[in-house]
């Protein structure tokens, strides 16, 4: 059984995928420490992908309790229940899920919402997860960190969207020059979407170099504790 705190040492190549591991796993390790899920608590990860490298689906890597989990995803990521056994992959739409209100204790979706497109289908997003979640932990990149770490821009994200798009697909990044692929938030656009929602939030963001480097949300229906207990 993995511990909660445990880290597994990065076998990767180059900066940033190795920076993205460990923030990931610093993030998951913090909200294991605040929640302590027990094993009969019902897990949705949402979001998951066909991509195969080490700092993807870390979810399922770390999680201890892998019979209580549920993943859903766009791509075919049903290789997971053979290389987690326990388990369920459901090819879904994270923001149109097909399971009943309150169907999970808990729901993680990390950096996920930056890549449904529009605010709307953002907020559609939250609602959801929200709605068959009792406690629902989002995590996103924050689009005021100093570096843009899926291009690893430095400062040019800052601009207004449409400009930071136009220099992606100058610079030959189309991909992510299309709102549908990368729509970055900061923190007050994460309060934005949240606020008409009628949702208990708590915020527990990651510090990287002295500055926010994720957006780590808490949300609940119900009203939730600083220290996030269930």
């Amino acid at each position: 059984m993995k511990a909660e705190s445990a880290y597994i040492a990065p076998r990767l190549g180059g900066f940033a995928p190795r920076l993205a591991w460990r923030v990931r796993q610093e993030i998951y390790c913090g909200m294991m420490k605040r929640l302590q899920p027990q094993p009969y608590w019902t897990i949705l990860d949402a979001g998951v992908t066909s991509d195969r490298t080490t700092d993807s689906n870390f979810f399922e890597k770390l999680y201890p309790y892998p019979d209580a989990v549920t993943a859903v995803g766009l791509e075919d990521a049903s290789f997971l229940e053979q290389e987690h056994p326990g388990v369920k992959f459901i090819l879904a739409d994270a923001c149109q899920l097909p399971f009943a209100a309150e169907s999970f204790d808990l729901v993680f979706c990390s950096a996920v919402i930056e890549h449904v497109g529009t605010r709307q289908r953002q907020l559609d997003l939250v609602r959801e997860l929200t709605r068959v979640g009792k406690v629902v932990v989002i995590t996103t990149p924050n689009r005021y960190f100093p570096l843009e770490f899926h291009t690893l821009t430095p400062f040019l994200h800052w601009l207004k969207p449409a400009i930071f798009r136009r220099f992606l697909r100058y610079s030959g990044r189309p991909f992510f020059a299309d709102e549908k692929n990368l729509n970055l938030l900061s923190e007050r656009d994460m309060d934005r979407l949240i606020s008409g929602e009628n949702l208990y939030a708590v915020k527990k963001h990651h510090r990287l170099w002295g500055f926010t480097s994720n957006l780590v949300y808490y949300l609940s229906r119900r009203p939730l504790s600083q220290e996030c207990d269930l």
